[in-house]
């Protein structure tokens, strides 16, 4: 197998072997905790212009299966694992994972000490790097490293025409503003009755408001929130109209800075399946599937905060007292986690129902 080599930003290097498209990559090295769902995980649109490590050892173990993929390609920069499986053994499997990544242009390595990178980055927090087939850098290829950073994730992932999804008897109809990442929210409206518009991020309040919506989900998305300044004015214009609102990773952070609050980087963020969150009111402990790598600092003035997270204590959800709606950092609709929490769909779904009567 061929060498490759991993270069972080704080001077590290490691050594393995390469798999997927044979090219450099430079992006944000994540980790994820997932044990499961590693299609879900690099068809994931929040990962836009990051390099993705798996913790867990052996990946690739059931090939490639059409109808996991969360999305229609890779978002990220290149794929980590310790252990690539290259003979996959499952009914559903339609292929190998090494060909999917060719067939996408996504840079792989293994063979590498997924555990002990893992611990620096809990350690330094996230960091910049860059896979090549060469045994160390040039100046400027330190200095191009150092330099990257993510920009464009919305622009790119979200959809460029309107979409409608109709069920078999509609009963509300509301308007999906797209951020680059929906995940299963279609599926999730559709199934409770809804007729879904799906827009594109470049919408203005007063073009989803003609449309006439009962209700407006703002989906999850890549990148720093602050960096929305054009997107954040027009959720602040929408909420003047008292619509209800439910408001998922990216859109609960741009929300949440709409109404005064702000937002930070996390160290290392939140990324898997297994995160534990906390209903504030009842104690209840929920275990959450999250991708994201900024939180909201504190509630806005005019909201509580509902849900926490129990690793860092990080605002997990926020309900705002003068207008209906609903903001949640983590993922209720994933299709690769839990699904205890998807319950939340209908309490948005209750303030659609009272804000049409």
């Amino acid at each position: 197998m061929k060498k490759v080599y991993l270069f972080l930003e704080n001077g590290m290097s490691f050594c393995g072997q390469a798999f997927g498209a044979q090219t450099e990559a430079i992006g944000e090295l994540v980790f994820t905790t997932s044990m499961v769902g590693y299609l879900e995980t690099l068809t994931d649109g929040n990962y836009y212009g990051q390099v993705v490590m798996q913790t867990f050892p052996l990946i690739g173990n059931y090939g490639v299966i059409a109808d996991d993929l969360k999305g229609k390609k890779p978002a990220l920069k290149a794929y980590i694992a310790k252990e690539i499986c290259d003979d996959p053994s499952n009914f559903r499997c339609e292929g190998e994972l090494n060909d999917y990544l060719v067939k996408n242009g996504v840079v792989g390595i293994s063979g590498i000490d997924t555990r002990e990178i893992t611990k620096i980055l809990r350690t330094h927090g996230v960091m910049n790097c860059m896979i090549t087939d060469k045994e160390s850098l040039t100046e400027d290829q330190w200095d191009e490293l150092r330099s990257y950073k993510i920009k464009g994730g919305v622009e790119a992932l979200s959809l460029s025409q309107v979409e409608t999804f109709m069920p078999e008897n509609p009963k509300r109809r509301i308007v999906l503003w797209d951020f680059g990442e929906c995940g299963n929210l279609v599926e999730n409206l559709v199934s409770r009755d809804c007729a879904v518009v799906r827009v594109s991020y470049k919408l203005s309040a007063k073009e989803i408001w003609q449309l006439s919506p009962d209700g407006v989900v703002l989906s999850d998305g890549p990148g720093n929130p602050a960096d929305n300044d054009e997107i954040i004015n027009e959720i602040r214009l929408l909420c003047k109209r008292k619509v209800p609102m439910f408001a998922l990773g990216l859109g609960h952070q741009m929300l949440a800075i709409s109404q005064g609050a702000s937002t930070h980087k996390l160290k290392h963020g939140h990324r898997g399946s297994s995160q534990p969150v906390i209903e504030d009111a009842t104690g209840r402990i929920f275990i959450t599937t999250q991708n994201h790598g900024y939180a909201v600092t504190t509630p806005p003035h005019n909201a509580k905060q509902t849900y926490t997270n129990v690793n860092d204590k990080t605002c997990e959800g926020i309900e705002y007292n003068n207008i209906p709606v609903y903001s949640l950092e983590f993922a209720p609709e994933t299709a690769s986690g839990p699904v205890d929490t998807r319950y939340m769909f209908d309490k948005f779904i209750e303030a659609v129902d009272c804000y049409k009567k």
